[in-house]
């Protein structure tokens, strides 16, 4: 039988390995086949030692000698702490060569987001959103591959990568279409899990490729291998006998004939039986015995080299080992004579300022864990210590700081709070989360002990709510947590309380908190945060007297400061949803406005008060008619987000109200771009939450207004649009949204049902707002041919609030209505009213119905035309199907039809 062999100059470790370097092969073709490719990823798994950096090596020249441009990193077992570790080493070569406006210039505007994380701009003041900065990230890729094409990113031992660079991949792997680059990434199984594994998984799903798994060399490979190494007159019952004892892992067979090699061993039977022990000194117990054989500075010079990880240089070696420098160069000769550690090879293409790698990340682990425990944390120590005084800072010394033994110092903990502020601001809550964890297990002095727990609640907030919850009420029952920091915790713990789905406990946190203070600023700010919590809150009824308590206290605010500006914001949101008088509600909210604009410390990425407030302000002009000013909030809240790089729930918040904005406006098929983009990211950020809510709600919302029910039904049937419904408010009013499906897709009894839940929510909660709360227009032409009182005493009380309301769009579509239960003479004329009022109205996509729906009643071809021409406009696809039917059957407008006017409003003429 033929022994199968590597092609070329391969590595031995490329034996067997034809079908992976065949796909490798394919894949690097397409990508350089042509500029406009979507990019492409390949995953290999395979345990420790089965070639898979070997198959990495292989895909670098295979790309290069294509003309590909391939950079390279490479995960690290003790370095997973270490943020964006990674994917500095994967992007940072393509950025040094830059000078520092160049890259400025390159990233743009992701150069504040991106550029921290990429350690080419120093870290801001802000918290940064993780997700803010992959997407920074990725767009780097994406430009630097349009300058560098054909470009190919290699990932060795990604198991290990840090979780902010995995989270990057799996948020990389999924645009992959519109970005031209391969990447190739090599994995163990196992090895990683949590939040990290979930991210490998992703990487993992987004390949067009399935998951290449890498078997161990067969006996037969292992025999080829064995006499290419050591010669022909390699005998079969010796080759066999290596094959045995390493398994066929390519790593360990070539290790061993190294031995075998340096032993002077002839490979022949009787010599078989020595293979074992030479196996046995070549990893593990085998390797720190032979380690401790070369000397104890060698053996000290092995142990820095392990803690230091990456970059390891002879001087800092020297330094941590408190070695010579001549001594430390004799140690170095003699471990690279030893196969621990080497030269780093040149081939890999990254750049540093490294002397020395280990052989194998095996080899690395081993000394690693050789290394007395005492003595491993000790020396921990000194490299955060060497790595400080270097002045690369406390987050740069953060992963050495989290393996010194709790000693009580008050220095560490002061280390690893401002590292934590270092990471936050890198957009790596998580590695923040763990400098203060670490700091708490020191631990701080009594009174900066609540300072650490408050600073670790706004460090998980984005990430955990949960965890915040925990962290800031141990925080806020010790002492030390005063004044501005201690009203912020409350604040922030509410606001979890709230993301959690825990809206009362939120109230009850605040309301506690406010009562214990004296009059002023920091009261009134929890006063208002308790009236904002009220006011999304979507409980069986309202709290008893809130809205008069409000209105009292709004009243004495003039708009002097962000609490009183805060307090108009309340009060015009409650008065709106109350369906007070649109004018006087929106004169309420332009009094929180300093010269039309959000006042400083009042914007959407300000903390003190958080997104909620601004939405209540934006939704109030939302629907009021002042659809202008809502659309400039709506894409005020989008362009910060985005430039500030909060690609979370924030950014799918921002993206929701976009969309309702166009919604609002008629512009249908934008409002559905808008949406479906809110629900993409908040699949990320999990649902079940408001914000989940928000983008599926008013997503099927558009989709019944563009008359694609079996759309609309799908998407609420894939994200759960039904009951139980949460504990938040959204806008538009959940159940009467979810009503109108019902009815639209022939379910006329459950959809009654719904739209009756919607009538008793909306009365016990106060809330009378026509157009936010649509339900009764509904609920009357669905008991129309059933209960014809029942339906006409709603479309009254209907016109009645709306007429209360006073906007141009809740009294037209109360017509409409109120059309609708009529036939002849009057249905016409109370139908040439709503479009009077309707044309009026900013609402678009209601003026095109209720001018379809007139030319119908009044067999106007004018009307159904013109009424069709909006319908195009706003892509409302089945009112335009509906228009062009009746337009097929009339001929011109029935001689006693009250013609529509084309502008001004028409007497109702009620008898």
């Amino acid at each position: 039988m033929t022994e199968v062999r590597p092609t070329g100059e391969a590595s031995p470790s490329l034996w067997e390995r034809d079908e992976e370097v065949a796909a490798i092969t394919a894949v690097v073709d397409t990508l350089c086949a042509d500029r406009s490719s979507p990019g492409n990823l390949l995953v290999l798994r395979g345990e420790a030692g089965l070639g898979k950096t070997a198959l990495l090596a292989e895909t670098r020249r295979i790309a290069e000698q294509r003309g590909c441009t391939v950079w390279s990193a490479r995960g690290g077992e003790t370095l997973r702490s270490v943020p964006f570790n990674v994917v500095r080493q994967l992007l940072q070569p393509a950025l040094v060569s830059m000078l520092p406006e160049e890259v400025r210039e390159y990233l743009g505007d992701w150069y504040d987001i991106a550029g921290p994380a990429l350690g080419v701009a120093e870290p801001g003041d802000r918290h940064i959103d993780p997700q803010g900065v992959c997407e920074g990230l990725t767009a780097a890729v994406r430009r630097l591959a349009r300058r560098d094409w054909p470009l190919v990113l290699t990932v060795d031992d990604v198991h290990w990568a840090d979780q902010e660079t995995l989270h990057w991949l799996a948020v990389l792997a999924e645009r992959l279409a519109e970005v031209p680059v391969l990447v190739v990434v090599a994995r163990r199984p196992g090895e990683v899990s949590g939040v990290s594994a979930r991210h490998l998984d992703a990487v993992a799903e987004a390949a067009e490729h399935p998951v290449t798994v890498l078997s161990a060399l067969t006996p037969l490979a292992t025999a080829g291998l064995t006499r290419a190494t050591l010669g022909e007159n390699a005998d079969a019952a010796f080759c066999r006998e290596v094959w045995a004892v390493t398994g066929g892992n390519p790593y360990e067979t070539v290790e061993l004939l190294a031995k075998v090699q340096d032993s002077e061993l002839e490979p022949v039977e009787t010599h078989a039986g020595e293979l074992r022990a030479l196996n046995r000194s070549a990893r593990g117990g085998g390797l720190v015995a032979r380690l401790e054989q070369l000397g104890i500075d060698s053996t000290r010079f092995a142990w820095a080299a392990a803690i230091i990880g990456t970059d390891i240089t002879v001087d800092l070696v020297a330094r941590l080992a408190t070695l010579n420098r001549d001594d430390a160069v004799r140690c170095a000769e003699l471990l690279r004579g030893a196969r621990i550690l080497t030269v780093p090879d040149p081939g890999t293409g990254r750049t540093g300022v490294a002397d020395l790698e280990f052989v194998h990340p095996l080899i690395a682990t081993a000394v690693y864990n050789s290394i007395p425990d005492a003595l491993r944390r000790a020396m921990h120590g000194i490299a955060a210590r060497i790595v400080t005084d270097s002045g690369r800072g406390a987050a740069s010394a953060s992963r050495h700081l989290l393996e010194v033994h709790p000693d009580d110092d008050e220095e560490l903990v002061w280390q690893l709070r401002e590292a934590a502020r270092e990471h936050l601001a890198t957009g790596a809550p998580d590695a923040a989360r763990r400098c203060l964890e670490r700091a708490l297990e020191e631990p701080p002095r009594p009174e900066v002990h609540a300072h650490v727990l408050y600073e670790l609640g706004r460090a998980t907030f984005l990430t955990a709510p949960a965890r915040t919850i925990g962290h800031l009420r141990t925080a806020l029952g010790m002492s030390g947590l005063d004044g501005a920091a201690r009203v912020d915790a409350v604040v922030r713990l509410s606001q979890a309380l709230l993301h959690n789905n825990q809206t009362e406990e939120a109230l009850r946190t605040v309301e506690a908190e406010a009562a214990r203070l004296e009059p002023g600023p920091a009261r009134m700010r929890l006063q208002a945060v308790r009236f904002m919590w009220e006011g999304v809150h979507a409980g069986e009824t309202s709290t008893p007297g809130r809205s008069e308590r409000l209105a009292d206290l709004a009243a004495t605010c003039t708009g002097r400061d962000n609490s009183e500006r805060a307090l108009l914001v309340l009060r015009g949101f409650d008065a709106m949803m109350c369906g007070e008088n649109a004018e006087e509600v929106a004169e309420i909210c332009d009094r929180a406005l300093v010269n039309g604009r959000l006042a400083p410390g009042f914007g959407w990425t300000d903390s003190e008060w958080g997104v909620e407030l601004l939405l209540m302000l934006a939704g109030v002009y939302a629907y009021t008619d002042r659809l202008d000013r809502a659309e400039s909030l709506y894409n005020e809240a989008l362009r910060a987000y985005e430039t500030a790089g909060w690609s979370g729930g924030h950014l799918a918040l921002a993206h929701a109200y976009v969309g309702l904005g166009h919604r609002r406006r008629g512009r249908l098929v934008a409002a559905e771009k808008s949406l479906r983009e809110s629900l993409r990211l908040a699949e990320r950020v999990g649902r079940g939450l408001p914000l989940y809510w928000t983008a599926t709600c008013n997503l099927v919302d558009t989709l019944l207004a563009r008359g694609h029910v079996d759309e609309a039904r799908a998407v609420a049937e894939r994200h759960g649009f039904a009951p139980p419904y949460p504990s938040t408010i959204v806008l538009p009013d959940l159940r009467s949204v979810r009503g109108r499906l019902l009815l639209a897709a022939g379910r006329t009894e459950d959809g009654v049902n719904e739209l009756e839940a919607a009538e008793k929510a909306a009365a016990s909660r106060g809330h009378h707002n026509p157009v936010h709360v649509f339900w009764a227009a509904d609920l009357a032409r669905a008991l129309a041919g059933t209960d014809p009182a029942r339906a006409a005493r709603l479309a009254v009380e209907y016109r009645r609030q709306a007429e209360r309301f006073g906007t141009d769009t809740a009294i037209g579509e109360a017509l409409r209505c109120a059309a609708a239960l009529e036939t002849g003479q009057r249905a016409v004329r109370l139908a040439a009213q709503a479009v009077a009022y309707l044309e009026s109205s900013p609402c678009q996509y209601e003026h095109a119905v209720a001018r379809v729906e007139y030319g119908i009643l009044a067999r106007s071809k004018a009307d159904l035309e013109r009424g069709l021409a909006l319908a195009r406009s706003c892509g409302a696809d089945g009112l335009a199907a509906r228009a062009r039917a009746e337009l097929a059957s009339v001929t011109g407008p029935a001689p006693s039809a009250t013609p529509a006017p084309a502008g001004g409003r028409v007497p109702d003429n009620r008898p």
